[in-house]
């Protein structure tokens, strides 16, 4: 049986970091299990690339504890560093070199011996659809190509957790889509994925856990779900097929909001299994018959928007 450990690819307690008298990060806390994608959502400044940098070994904490891949942050960076990969809000690629010669240049650093390096950077090649392009210098790829270019050469190495800064920024809706599908085959593969974004459609699709953070403390973390769930605004739009269902439904529900041209009405409810079914028998315990239904819920934009305008009056107030 694997122990908790073992099944948690970062960990950490207490993170803090000032610039100056600013303090970006104020103690925070975080637990990402392996083979999984954590995203980390945030307003511009919040200090997303901070954490990233932080849990990437590129800059020490002022205070707090944290383990990545097992590895104790402070007293042993270079065993983070074997385990890990990272790639930027900006591609760490080279204009004047080829594709192929970029990722052999990464292979060599990798220490992947000449054969494998070049056998690997073939590979990766061919996995990210860059073989037309391969010796072509980067300077003549696209916005897209470049990033799977970058993301290729941080998988290179075979790391076992990938830091993702902003991955998509500026990528088209096709990129947009290609770069998902690239972080969804490596998790299939066991890899653990940190993500930042600005994207909050991106942080829904893929993440199997999100973390707010805002002035400098995480506000809020769960699945997209739960997180929805903190937001009120979820109803249940009911349709009947005529109005005397309708009266009769109104009657059973009390202060549901009603449409009497469409002939729906309007609950309050947290779109769960749980409260469907119950709304549902008590219609059917009533024989009022439903048309139809649909599930109404805020989305991560409604989220985001109440979590961190909240936590900002309260900074305000304090």
């Amino acid at each position: 049986m694997k122990t908790e450990a073992t099944q948690t690819a970062i960990s950490a307690v207490g993170l803090r970091k000032a610039f100056g008298e600013k303090a970006v990060l104020d103690g925070i806390d975080l637990e990402v299990s392996r083979g999984t994608v954590f995203s980390l959502l945030g307003p511009n400044g919040a200090g997303k690339t901070t954490v990233v940098r932080i849990l990437s070994t590129l800059i020490r904490a002022d205070g707090g504890e944290a383990r990545v891949a097992g590895c104790d942050l402070a007293t042993e960076p270079d065993g983070v560093r074997r385990a890990i990969g990272v790639t930027g809000q900006y591609s760490a690629v080279d204009g004047l070199l080829t594709g192929r010669e970029n990722l052999i240049l990464m292979a060599d650093l990798h220490h992947r011996g000449k054969r494998a390096g070049r056998r690997a950077a073939d590979e990766l090649l061919e996995r990210f659809d860059l073989v037309e392009a391969a010796n072509r210098t980067v300077a003549t790829y696209s916005g897209g190509m470049r990033r799977r270019l970058d993301i290729a050469m941080t998988l290179i190495g075979g790391p076992r957790i990938i830091f993702l800064d902003e991955p998509t920024t500026g990528l088209d809706p096709r990129s947009r889509r290609a770069t998902w599908e690239i972080i969804r085959e490596q998790v299939r593969g066991g890899v653990t994925i940190f993500l930042t974004t600005q994207y909050l459609d991106e942080a829904d699709r893929l993440a199997d856990r999100i973390a707010v953070l805002d002035g400098g403390r995480i506000v809020a973390e769960g699945t997209s779900e739960e997180l929805k769930r903190l937001v009120p605004g979820g109803h249940v739009r009911l349709r009947f097929g005529a109005p005397a269902e309708l009266d009769a439904a109104a009657r059973v529900l009390g202060t549901a909001a009603r449409d009497d041209d469409a002939l729906t009405l309007q609950v309050p409810s947290d779109g769960g299994v749980r409260s469907l079914r119950t709304l549902l028998g008590r219609l059917e315990d009533a024989s009022v018959e439903v048309a139809g239904l649909s599930v109404h819920t805020p989305d991560l934009d409604d989220v985001f928007l109440a979590i961190t305008d909240r936590s900002g009056k309260e900074a305000v107030s304090r």
